[in-house]
């Protein structure tokens, strides 16, 4: 399952990730990871919660960055669900298309079991078909 958390740059996206994720961490039998373009949410986060800080590899695709998600998959069969904030930029996708991505994180998804709630910096009427009746919040 994919959900994804959508509005302009400002809108308090990431306050609705933090808040969902810190909430459903308590009910998730399995593991939790929370990707970000830093480390700044680090103390706003449950300590169940694993936090990737993606600054600290070099992505040079959304190949790369979706490659990166099979090997955390790989390494942990207990993973439940994965948090992705500032998507745009931790999947190097700004500007581009992220349609192929959406459809790659999906088959993953069914695959392993593995849940995604993503925060795009996107307004919902621009996103492409395959990623608007995943919208849970639009701001």
């Amino acid at each position: 399952m994919i959900q994804l958390i959508v509005g302009d740059k400002g809108k308090g996206k990431t306050k609705v990730l933090l808040d969902k994720v810190n909430t459903e961490v308590k009910s998730i039998p399995g593991n939790t990871v929370y990707l970000d373009k830093s480390a700044k949410h680090m103390y706003e986060l449950n300590n169940k919660i694993r936090l990737i800080d993606v600054s600290e590899f070099s992505f040079g695709s959304s190949d790369e960055f979706v490659g990166f998600i099979c090997g955390i998959i790989s390494q942990d069969h207990d993973l439940q669900r994965m948090y992705f904030d500032s998507f745009l930029r931790i999947a190097c996708l700004e500007n581009q298309n992220i349609s192929p991505v959406i459809s790659k994180l999906e088959d993953l998804s069914e695959k392993f079991g593995v849940d995604f709630v993503i925060c795009i910096s996107m307004n919902e009427d621009v996103l492409p078909e395959n990623a608007k009746s995943k919208v849970i919040v639009a701001l």
